[in-house]
């Protein structure tokens, strides 16, 4: 059986150099701004400082930008990010990629951490399963810190880094705001947001912020009608050698299996709500306490994907056989100490994470294409002996929980020698349980404790990261500064449990055997029990020259990395930690009313963590190869009067230097077997030759944002156009598979809004994906092991192809009225 891209197996703007995005702040808004973008404060160094004096590839996306670009979750942020791609499944379940840094990983539980650190405030939210969908409101600014981070952010921070940084509590006074919306999706229904917060201050050194939100998406793919036969079939006996070698079908016997009772039209539907409470607490002039609890609930329905036209399909309509939805549930507490030592300031800060994912999934064409169409079917059989339905569907609970705590001091921003550092600590747990069933499955063919389960999975994956950092920058002249960096880390990785079925997961198979008693609660044994840990050193070295207060340059060798991890299959050792070189030459000018800011470099990505579905359809992952990444990344912006524009884009020659090989070997030789038993399986063959581009990611990406602010009858009007293009990218890095599912084809986005502001209120229309573009951002594939069929799908044995689309045209008026 052949399962790519992202099926569920067995197995389970603006940027550049530095992008300003923020308009100016406003009382309600507690932003750090004036009314000039450039003097934007970000905390991309850890400490407050001026954006366009960071000498960092950052961009910045201010409360009021985010709200005029129509920002709502974290897909929509990433249109503005041109160096940011994102690959999603459906709400929740996202991967986003910095510069081209990405090899295809599957998101599997068992397999790599992101290659993009995600952070709330000061705490990392980061899971294997992807970052927190946060609805986007209340936000002071989204920073997008391209390039390693690892020196001062760590672990999955690799090939950057997003911060999510929320308004605080404001003493200054009682105000708030309330915002509604209604929308419309073309060829779906009606959706709507409620949106509002309160800032209470409390005494002159004390203040609550009580933030909430409700959004419902609407539906835009249709579940049609369709129907599915099932032969049944029986092993027989042709050579005569007293052993059944051969399936063949019965006719007359085939199970029909249809969908009439899951028909239903915009089934993926979303209802997305949360609230955030924030305390602010000044002691004194020199210390602050700032606890904050935040959660959200977010509940889809149906599937995000599009089945490929077919004779049966057409653009926004698949046919499942199985419910399908999802429930991500997660709350996050946290707490920040600010405050001086002499004249060092002094952070302390902590948190505590919960997620919990509830998943129903159609597994119908595993059934159908592995169990029936190639035999495995004939084994299937009820209590009584009687052959079922392979109808097979998914069943899973993800549990998170994130355990945080940093410390670290800087010194005065205004010394000749600076510096920062600190102690990290971080622990992440993820309990894996995954039920595989066919309804009236025999007692004798279930995994024993599970309710029809032909295949089950339960199991605890811990994540520990430890490190000490610290950066220490010197003015050598008035003009030049030097930098210097470094992370002493070590993390200690661990997965136990149990993963297969009864039979043989009970007996002869090395793979699934048993090898204890069980660890894990829920599981019926142990047959995996493994851990790896590593203590290693990443560095950081930056040179800065300011020519003058407006025009800055400066040169960066950074490395970031990620952590090493298990491979759940008992005969492969642990995967190793992979690592990013960055070499940049970065500049950020000012020349009146025209801003130019940039980068070019080159990143060199070492043992890379691939991972691919490997025999009996188990994910795998091996540190195989090198990578080179050549790009640059711009942006210009201009702004006089009521008027301002904004261009930026980002080149990224993403390619391997050396052969992808089916098994690795010291000599990246593909012409050397496995194994010279004759066993044509085990041939080593060339998954994808050297200069191969990396997938995910296109060469160029870019947006134009043009907005004009004009006085009407005492009220302040503006109108607003922005257009976003994403390239041509590869949807796998191997040659086979990425021939099998297709190259994803560029698009090009149109948004457009036009509104009016009064005292205290506004109100705009706006549309999104204006032309109805259906760009792909993610496409998978279930098909037959002997063959795949061509990219439409429509072999008789060719499998069915799905395609993740974006949202359609989004219409919708909204208003908001401040207090």
């Amino acid at each position: 059986m052949r399962k790519l891209s992202a099926v569920l197996t067995k197995s389970g703007a603006f940027l550049l150099g530095s992008t300003i995005l923020c308009t100016s702040g406003t009382a309600l808004a507690q932003q750090n701004n004036t009314d000039d973008d450039r003097d934007i404060v970000v905390t991309a160094s850890k400490r407050e400082e001026n954006l366009q004096d960071v000498p960092l590839a950052i961009t910045a996306i201010g409360t009021e930008r985010l709200d005029e670009l129509q920002v709502k979750e974290f897909q929509d942020v990433v249109k503005f990010l041109p160096s940011v791609t994102i690959q999603t499944l459906a709400p929740g379940f996202s991967q986003v990629y910095f510069r081209g840094v990405a090899s295809g990983e599957n998101a599997n539980h068992s397999t790599s951490l992101p290659t993009v650190g995600t952070y709330l405030d000061e705490m990392p939210i980061t899971t294997i399963q992807g970052a927190l969908d946060i609805h986007a409101y209340d936000l002071a600014r989204v920073e997008a810190l391209a390039g390693p981070q690892g020196t001062l952010y760590g672990a999955s921070s690799m090939a950057g880094t997003i911060k999510l940084v929320t308004n605080k509590p404001d003493t200054s006074g009682t105000y708030g705001s309330v915002g509604l919306e209604l929308n419309s999706v073309t060829r779906g229904g009606i959706g709507g947001v409620a949106e509002g917060f309160i800032n209470a201050r409390i005494s002159d050194r004390a203040a609550l912020r009580l933030v909430g939100w409700y959004r419902h998406d609407a539906g835009y793919i249709d579940n049609i009608a369709g129907t599915r036969v099932y032969p049944i079939s029986q092993n027989t006996d042709t050579d005569g050698d007293g052993e059944n070698d051969t399936v063949i079908n019965l006719p007359g016997d085939d199970i029909t299996q249809n969908n009439a009772d899951l028909v239903e039209k915009d089934y993926n539907t979303v209802d997305t709500y949360g609230a955030r409470l924030a305390l602010g607490i000044e002691l004194d002039d020199d210390w602050t306490i700032r606890p904050t609890l935040m959660g959200q609930i977010q509940k889809a329905n149906g599937s995000f994907a599009q089945e490929r036209s077919s004779a049966v399909t057409r653009s926004l309509q698949t046919v499942q056989y199985n419910p399908e939805r999802s429930d991500d549930k997660w709350i996050q507490a946290a707490l920040t100490i600010e405050g001086k030592i002499g004249n060092w300031d002094l952070t302390v800060t902590g948190g505590h994470l919960r997620r919990k994912t509830l998943t129903d999934s159609d597994y119908s064409d595993y059934a159908y294409f592995y169990d029936a169409l190639n035999g495995s079917a004939v084994y299937l059989y009820d209590n009584a002996g009687d052959q079922i339905s392979p109808n097979q569907y998914i069943k899973g609970i993800d549990r998170y929980r994130r355990n945080f705590g940093e410390i670290r001091v800087a010194s005065p921003a205004d010394a000749r020698i600076r510096f920062i550092g600190g102690l990290f600590y971080q622990r992440q747990s993820h309990n894996i349980e995954q039920n595989y069933i066919i309804d009236g499955l025999s007692d004798d063919l279930q995994v024993p404790g599970t309710n029809d389960d032909i295949w089950y999975t339960k199991q605890l994956r811990v994540d520990r990261d430890y490190a000490a950092f610290g950066e220490l920058s010197f003015d050598i002249t008035d003009k030049l500064t030097l930098t210097g960096g470094g992370r002493l880390y070590k993390f200690d990785n661990s997965l136990v449990g149990f993963f297969g079925y009864n039979n043989p997961g009970f007996s002869s198979n090395p793979v699934y055997a048993c090898q204890g008693p069980p660890i894990v609660d829920g599981s019926p044994c142990t047959n995996l029990d493994k851990r790896t840990k590593k203590t290693d050193f990443i560095h950081k070295l930056n040179l800065t020259y300011k020519f003058s207060d407006d025009v800055m340059m400066y040169a960066t060798w950074s490395r970031g990395f990620r952590p090493g991890g298990i491979n759940r299959r008992g005969s492969l050792p642990p995967y190793g930690s992979d690592t990013l070189d960055n070499y940049e030459l970065g500049w950020k000018t000012s020349f009146g009313p025209v801003r130019f800011n940039g980068a070019v470099y080159q990143e060199d990505w070492k043992n890379i963590q691939l991972s691919f579905l490997g025999a009996n359809g188990l994910s795998e992952v091996r540190n195989a190869g090198i990578a080179r990444i050549r790009g640059i990344e711009a942006d210009v912006s201009y702004r006089s009067g009521g008027f301002s524009f904004n261009f930026g884009g980002s080149y990224n020659d993403a390619t391997i230097r050396r052969d992808f090989c089916a098994i690795a070997n010291p000599q990246f030789d593909c012409s050397v077997p496995f194994t010279d038993d004759g066993d044509d399986s085990n041939d080593n063959s060339l998954l994808a030759p050297s200069g191969s581009r990396l997938p995910v990611t296109a060469k160029f990406k870019g947006n134009a944002v043009a907005r004009y602010e004009f006085p009407i009858s005492g009220l302040d009007g503006h109108v607003q156009f922005a257009v976003n293009h994403i390239g041509k990218r590869r949807s796998d890095l191997r040659t086979l598979e990425n021939d099998i599912v297709g190259n994803f084809k560029a698009y090009t986005t149109a948004d457009f809004s036009i509104g009016v502001k009064g005292e205290g209120w506004d109100a705009e229309i706006y549309a999104t994906n204006l032309f109805d573009s259906r760009g792909v951002i993610n496409s998978a594939v279930q098909c037959g092991e002997t063959v795949c069929g061509d990219a439409g799908g429509d072999t008789p044995n060719g499998g069915v192809f799905y395609d993740n689309v974006i949202r359609p045209r989004l219409i919708g008026l909204k208003v908001s009225k401040d207090f």
